[in-house]
Order: C-alpha cells, then structure tokens, then sequence
C-alpha cells in the first residue's frame, strides 16, 4: 500500500527564514516557467515549450543565480517544472472535453506553499540524524530541521514534501510499501448514513453528533473578517496590521480544519475497529453543493423568479461543514489498512423506501427526521431508514460479486 504520512516541523528561526526563502524561489521559477510558455505561444511562431525543454536549462539558470536559484536542491526544482506542466496538461484536457479550461495562472508568494523532493536522499534526507533520539529532516540549503513524529512511519520513504500552512510548516512523506496489518474479525456489518443534523446515523440506530465546527467559530470568523474587510483588497504593499488581520482569519480556518480531521479520524477508527465491513452512500458532494441556476420569467425579460438560492447557500455551507467526502475518503484508507471491507452504494431513495415492504415512495418521508411507510405503516427515524437501506443495498451486492 501507499500511505501518507504527516508531521509538524519545529524550525528554528533561521531555518524558518530558509523556508521562506526557498518557496519565494520555487514560486519564481513557476511563475518564470508560466511566462516563457505564454510567450512563446504569443510570438507568431505558435512555439510549445514542453517540461523537457524548461528542465534543460536548469544547470544555465542555476549557474546564472547561484545565491538564490542555484542553492536549492535540482531535482526539486524540476517538480515544479512537472507541476506546471501538469497544469497544462490539464488545462487542454479540459479544453478538449468543452468544459470551463482554467487557464495556468501566476502564483503569488503567499498561494505558493509546497516544495516537492522527489526521492529520499536527493536534496532531501529523512530521519538524517538516526543516532539522536529527535527526529530530523535535512533539507538542502536549510538543514537539519527538527520534526515533532508524533507516530511511526512504516514502508519506504519515496517522496518528501514540505508544506507551509498558516504559520506552521509541515513535512509530508509519501511511503509505499506499507504493510496491511489486518484487525481481528467481529463478524460485525454496518450501514452508515450521512447527514447533517446527525454527522452520520448507524444501521444499529445509532447517531453520531455533528460537531458543527465551523458554526462554533462563526462568531470569531466573522468579527475576524469584518477586521479584514477594513483593509484595502488590492495592494501592492500590505501593512504589518493588515498581514496580522489576514494571518488571524487564515489561523481561525485552520483550526476548523484540523478539528474536522481530527473528528473524522476518531470516528472512522471506531467503526473500522468495530465492524468488518461498512457501508455507505456513495455520494458526490460537488453536485450536491452546486449553486442553484437563476429561473428567468418567461412573462418578464430580465427578471428572475425565486430558486432558493438563499436556502441552498445554508445547505451546502453545512454540508461542506460537516465534511462527508473527506470522512469517506479516511474511513477507506484506514479499512484498507485494517484490512476491512467499504462499500459504496448507490443513493437513490434510501430515504424513501420502506425496508420492511420495499415500498418506495416520497410520502413516506413525513419529515427531516420521521419516516412512516404510507403502505405497512412502518415507523422509525428517517436516517435510520436510510441506514437499513444502505445496509440491505450492500448485501445485493455482496452476493452479486459471490
């Protein structure tokens, strides 16, 4: 298996300024990268630049800007040759399928927060200090930066990455060759079903409370961006006040986001511990949080009927708050690891089907939170339902793949 592994850096204050130093020099190399590709592309001559040609002239601009270009490792260099590149192939897929292209765009200093090392040992070395008790990660034109291991790191080291976030840095590695370490059977299955007022209800009858991170902060958020909004949007020079006003809502959105991960871990560890196979909805949350489209009136040109939008604006802002996709994607990573089963069902009208008859209808959903089959009359919590549902749907397929 593939596994990622991430801890918090603790660099001292000149290696925090080496940090710096080094992603404003990546970002030049991008952003310089981005323009010669946009140049070329302008002249008559419609040239294409490809990654093999900006990579050639690597050891030239190395050799031209030593004290900034040339101190940094080679090979991490050309990752961002190949992240932009990747951004381009990306852009003319996008083009060629007829969606929106998002062209490549410049990088300011402060969007530009990875550096990537390819392969352990090449401008990079992890655990570089074995004979001390204090994990390092030595880093070329850095040094030796103390990291806070907070768990062992298992496979083979085969990408470093480090990453700023706020005013933490981290180093992410990417490992492969994980052993599977394979949880003892309970002969347990269970259906889970997303929502919001619930963070998820089990097939046992069980509810999980929605922690509601971002609602708890919304207070401090806003006074936060009301301070922000004080300050001119565009620029060219930020005041020290104004970076402090920025920094405080960045460091309010992090703490949301390492409390939502933090939470989703906890839960999916429960379950994955507990069952050996789970099953959920497989469910695509960028549609579901789409904004609703504007209904024009046929009888009034230029004028728009009501769509809910406002509605659908609280919906999805708890949607994303509670953070299915990225729950989902955890709970299979660690069943997988366990060595646990995930199953994905489709889910359409789990909500609304009775699984006492089977009966299927939309006025068997009475309310949020009541469900009550027009039919059998069968009565039970409406995510409960939905949970049963998903839990019978992943027998079907069970005995589908036997």
């Amino acid at each position: 298996m593939i596994r990622t592994y991430k801890f918090l850096l603790r660099p001292t204050v000149g290696q925090e300024a080496a940090l710096r130093a080094m992603l404003a020099d990546h970002c030049s190399l991008y952003n310089g990268a981005l323009q010669e590709r946009r140049d070329a592309y302008r002249h008559s001559s419609k040239t294409g630049i490809k990654y093999g040609d900006q990579s050639a002239q690597l050891k030239e601009i190395r050799a031209f800007d030593p004290g900034r270009q040339g101190r940094w490792s080679f090979s991490s260099q050309q990752a961002t040759l190949r992240r932009l590149d990747k951004a381009f192939q990306a852009f003319f897929r996008r083009v060629k399928a007829g969606l929106t292209p998002g062209y490549p765009r410049f990088k300011g200093v402060g969007h530009f927060d990875t550096v990537v090392f390819p392969k352990d040992g090449d401008g990079c070395r992890w655990d570089s200090t074995p004979h001390d008790r204090q994990t390092r990660v030595r880093l070329q034109g850095v040094g030796h930066v103390r990291v806070h291991q907070h768990r062992l790191v298992k496979g083979r080291v085969k990408t470093i990455s480090i990453k700023r976030e706020g005013d933490r840095w981290y180093v992410v590695l990417s490992c492969g060759g994980v052993p599977v370490e394979p949880l003892s059977a309970t002969g347990a299955v269970l259906g889970i079903d997303m929502g919001v007022i619930h963070f998820l209800t089990t097939s046992d009858g069980e509810h999980i409370t929605n922690p509601r991170f971002l609602e708890m902060a919304a207070g401090e958020l806003a006074e936060a961006q009301r301070h922000l909004a004080t300050f001119p949007k565009r620029t060219k020079r930020r005041t020290k006040a104004h970076r402090a006003a920025a920094r405080r809502v960045a460091k309010i959105h992090a703490k949301i986001r390492r409390q939502r991960l933090d939470h989703a871990h906890k839960t999916a560890r429960t379950l994955v511990r507990d069952h050996d196979t789970i099953a959920h909805e497989r469910l695509n949350t960028v549609v579901m949080t789409r904004t609703p489209k504007p209904k024009p009136d046929p009888e009034q040109p230029g004028v728009f009927l009501p769509n809910q939008r406002a509605a659908k604006a609280g919906l999805n802002r708890s949607i994303l708050d509670t953070g299915w996709g990225v729950f989902l994607a955890i709970l299979t990573n660690k069943a997988e690891s366990a060595g646990r089963t995930v199953i994905a069902v489709a889910p359409r009208n789990t909500s609304r089907t009775c699984p006492s008859c089977g009966h299927v209808a939309k006025e068997n959903r009475v309310t949020q939170a009541k469900f009550q089959c027009t039919t059998c009359g069968f009565t039970a919590n409406a995510d409960h339902v939905g949970a049963l549902n998903v839990l019978n749907r992943a027998g079907l397929a069970l005995c589908d793949v036997a």
